[in-house]
């Protein structure tokens, strides 16, 4: 069996996957389309870059990663009516993923999360395990230049629509909640009787954070912006933080999930993607409502929560998880 995979290159979570799939599945890839036995589309998007009856003529399966309802136009309907017409099986990630990939094809959908990489993701230690986790946080912030005495909430993931270029009144990524993040913000910078102090200032990261950083000004909420930075330091940046919060309406994963789980960095997320497979029930949160959040993040916060992610994450760990990942071609 050869696998061709067809993927974006733009420095995107697709990058990532296919190049820990290559290295640690040599046999199995081929860069010569035609003596592939299957065409894997990464990027879905990238399918018309392949000659339509060159796709017809070999197994194709294609991943789904997400599907933003309310963005269904008469476009993107016609676009996954063409995947579905040179597409033998689908591959979601998740169950609301093929849930909602059922409204537009009657193919086989197999749902298969993707791995984690824990070489990549994983807790910092400086070989001062006695003075315990916030002394290791704390080296990392002096590096950083970020304050020891605040509590670090993190988002690394992008929240406005477009770019700067195209988007100029910096319109909110609804699909990834920012509107929701900086309600939670403003609701624990004002609460009193949070479980967490006052004192609370927001790490990003990655490109297109506009709206986030403005909304952020509104309210008068610190942050601290990361815009361009090596994986090796999004998981030094993680090791900073006291809390992560995943307020997506829409997810595949989503990833911070999977890496949060790998870091053991507390986390609360709202019911997407994988999280209800990885986090533990308790720290879940209702989007809607908001009304039991300081319960949440409690819950988050405690080392239960996060022995329990991290014990649902480590069955993803390559490369032992890419033998079962595999089947997913063996079933075309």
């Amino acid at each position: 069996m050869k696998i061709f995979i067809v993927a974006a290159k733009e420095n995107w979570i697709t990058d990532q996957l296919y190049n820990e799939f290559v290295s640690s599945n040599k046999l199995l890839i081929t860069n010569n389309i035609y003596e592939a036995d299957i065409i894997w589309i990464l990027s879905n998007y990238m399918v018309y870059q392949i000659n339509n009856k060159l796709l017809t003529s070999k197994k194709v399966i294609t991943t789904i990663h997400h599907i933003v309802p309310w963005k269904m136009n008469e476009e993107r309907i016609k676009h996954y009516k063409y995947l579905d017409s040179v597409t033998n099986v689908f591959h979601s990630i998740c169950d609301i993923t093929t849930q909602e990939l059922r409204k537009y094809t009657q193919k086989k959908i197999i749902k298969k999360p993707f791995w984690i990489n824990q070489n990549l993701w994983r807790e910092i230690s400086f070989n001062a395990p006695y003075l315990g986790r916030y002394f290791n946080k704390e080296l990392l912030r002096l590096k950083y230049k970020l304050p020891t005495n605040c509590f670090l909430i993190g988002s690394f993931q992008r929240d406005t629509e477009g770019n700067s270029i195209t988007n100029k009144k910096f319109e909110p990524k609804l699909e990834k909640g920012p509107d929701i993040f900086v309600k939670i913000i403003n609701k624990l910078k004002n609460n009193k009787n949070s479980c967490i102090n006052s004192n609370i200032r927001v790490l990003l990261t990655g490109k297109n954070r506009q709206y986030m950083m403005i909304e952020l000004e509104k309210i008068k909420v610190k942050y601290t912006y990361f815009e361009m930075v090596s994986l090796q330091q999004v998981n030094e940046l993680y090791n900073c933080l006291d809390l992560y919060i995943v307020s997506s309406r829409v997810e595949g994963s989503p990833q911070a999930v999977k890496e949060c789980a790998i870091t053991k960095v507390p986390i609360i997320s709202t019911n997407v993607g994988i999280a209800s497979e990885i986090l533990h029930k308790n720290s879940i949160y209702d989007m809607n409502t908001l009304e039991y959040l300081d319960e949440v993040i409690n819950n988050g916060l405690k080392k239960e929560s996060i022995k329990h992610a991290y014990k649902n994450i480590i069955k993803y760990n390559i490369p032992l998880y890419f033998a079962e990942f595999v089947k997913l071609f063996r079933e075309i």
